[in-house]
């Protein structure tokens, strides 16, 4: 009765295009659905860009960058559709959206992710002074979403963020990485209490697009003590 007079005052709405969903229970409007487009071969084996070369191994990127990451996977391709949908997740508290979300990570590499078997999830972290403005991260969500769901634990501040950054789709790829310089710490605290050997991450975040942010967090993590960082995330830009 509850959860029906809830749905009548706040309908649940398509994280597409935001019109109230029906039939009753679905997650996204068909349209909507048709509209997506999802990663599929050929793709980057390292990061899961799709490429236009199915004799190619690896995007560009990949090719001419040493990663430290094993392997990523994403969701959808980040064009305008989806670009809209998660700017009103991310910023304007449309945390229902994360449903969808969540399901369709685990729907499409579910599989994989328990092949990678990690020790923990971990979101990347955004710096306290977004997240008070904010009020959550976006990451952590889908990462919780992911832990319940297959049920790993999840380490919401094994790293920390604690340096303010300007925003990274303002910079070029040389200056992405010098803004991350530092950015990130390993919060050593959280680490002694979860009380296991840490070896294998799976990193969460939203959009994936130079890698900076990954490769950032990866190196942290490796240089205390971690052996592999897999990462996932909803979109992914095209590949180049």
């Amino acid at each position: 009765m509850l959860q029906a007079i809830l749905d009548m005052i706040y309908p649940v709405r398509c994280p597409v295009c935001g019109e109230i969903l029906t039939p009753k229970g679905e997650k996204v409007c068909i349209p909507c659905r048709e509209k997506l487009i999802f990663i599929q071969e050929p793709r980057c084996k390292k990061c899961s860009k799709p490429i236009t070369q199915e004799e190619k191994e690896y995007c560009l990127d990949c090719e001419h960058k040493n990663y430290h990451f094993k392997k990523g996977y994403s969701i959808w391709v980040y064009d305008e559709i989806m670009r809209l949908s998660i700017a009103e997740f991310k910023y304007h508290n449309k945390r229902e959206y994360a449903k969808f979300y969540i399901e369709e990570m685990v729907l499409g590499y579910g599989e994989q992710i328990h092949k990678f078997y990690p020790d923990v999830i971990a979101p990347i972290p955004l710096h306290r002074s977004k997240y008070s403005t904010r009020g959550y991260n976006q990451a952590e969500i889908l990462a919780r979403g992911l832990g319940n769901e297959l049920h790993y634990p999840v380490l919401s501040h094994l790293l920390i963020r604690n340096k303010k950054t300007l925003p990274q789709k303002q910079l070029s790829d040389r200056d992405r990485l010098r803004n991350l310089k530092d950015a990130f710490e390993f919060n050593k605290k959280v680490a002694d209490k979860f009380g296991k050997v840490i070896e294998r991450v799976l990193l969460v975040d939203d959009i994936y697009t130079t890698g900076s942010t990954i490769e950032a967090c990866t190196n942290v993590l490796l240089s205390h003590g971690v052996k592999e960082i897999c990462f996932i995330t909803l979109c992914i830009g095209k590949g180049f």
